[in-house]
């Protein structure tokens, strides 16, 4: 009995991978100097692939199922080993099992602003955060070109890796998608479909299948949120330039209150009387430049009649382009106007 108990302790004739919890890619079945029983079982649960590797080389890759391993059932370990079809010894083999499950809520994110170029604005600079879900779909490729001979590979040694592969891909996938960069916080699953197809063919290369992304949240920079909220404003006044300079203005009374000098009662007229004659200026401006021609009868035909200064024409002009600039006027409502304003002069 001892001997034959000797004699099992030498021979592996049952290889299986009992996974012990999440988190594992790759495991190596413990060999310990240790033969493979020749007509051995195999067994290959749902969610796993094993590999067995023969001096280095991959041979032959097993799916899920229970298999006994002879000369039939591993056709490339055969060849690599000169068997004939009698052979019926036991062998020396590697074999890694590999997990094929989903690897769920992966955490993507740009630790700092990413820069990138819109057609529109030029270079701007992005912040962007999500999660994104992977399996292993080609254990060769993955067992070549990641896991190699460790005895395990886990999710946490591949997380920088394919976050930097996720970020990479950020400037293609807002190229491609053809989103407005003011309208990708609004368009977060088109942007999500982009990045996927951007940075698949990079996880393919690694033996991994990217399943899912999500983008839970996209900043805008500073500057550029304000040209947003500009646009809104508009939206609210019917993009009417009138009324949109008029709610602006009223918009920064409470500012120039606060920044009155002299303080309590009298710094708050100041403010105030600041704010109001701001407005009355502006509302002049718009009355000779940018109020549309229903508003503009009875203040059109006095200002003709008394004669337009170049000097304010000119001043007019150099806020359209201001608004321009900006992006709140396109290029053919500055045009229009700025020709509307210079016939005052002929």
């Amino acid at each position: 009995m001892a001997l034959m108990d000797f004699v099992k302790k030498q021979f592996i004739d049952i290889i299986e991978w009992m996974e012990a919890g999440d988190g594992t890619l790759a495991w190596r079945f413990p060999m310990a100097d240790r033969e493979i029983q020749n007509g051995a079982s195999l067994t290959v649960r749902e969610s796993q692939m094993a590999v067995f590797v023969n001096e280095g080389k991959v041979a032959d890759v097993f799916g899920p199922g229970m298999y006994k391993l002879t000369t039939q059932t591993l056709p490339v370990l055969t060849y690599l080993k000169n068997w004939d079809k009698l052979f019926q010894s036991p062998f020396k083999s590697d074999v890694y099992f590999f997990s094929t499950r989903q690897q769920v809520d992966q955490r993507w994110g740009t630790t700092q602003p990413v820069t990138i170029r819109d057609k529109d604005f030029g270079a701007v600079r992005l912040r962007a955060f999500g999660n994104y879900a992977y399996r292993i779909a080609d254990p060769k490729a993955f067992h070549t070109e990641i896991s190699g001979t460790r005895d395990t590979y886990t999710v946490a040694e591949l997380d920088g890796q394919l976050r930097a592969t996720m970020l990479q891909h950020i400037s293609d996938a807002v190229a491609s998608s053809g989103i407005a960069f003011l309208d990708l916080a609004a368009n977060q699953i088109e942007f999500a479909s982009q990045l996927r197809q951007a940075t698949a063919p990079a996880f393919e290369k690694l033996g991994l299948k990217l399943e899912a992304v999500t983008v839970q949240n996209v900043s805008l920079p500073e500057e550029l949120q304000k040209i947003l909220d500009q646009k809104i404003g508009m939206g609210m006044v019917g993009n009417d330039m009138g009324k949109f300079m008029q709610y602006q203005t009223a918009q920064s009374l409470p500012e120039f209150a606060k920044g009155a000098a002299g303080g309590g009662v009298v710094g708050d007229a100041m403010g105030l009387g600041a704010g109001v004659a701001l407005g009355q200026v502006m509302a002049q401006q718009l009355n000779q430049g940018l109020q549309g021609a229903g508003a503009a009868g009875a203040a059109a035909a006095a200002a003709q009649a008394a004669g337009v200064r170049p000097d304010e024409v000119m001043a007019t002009i150099e806020k359209l382009a201001e608004l321009k600039a900006k992006g709140i006027l396109t290029g053919e409502e500055f045009d229009a106007k700025k020709a509307e304003l210079l016939k005052k002069l002929v």
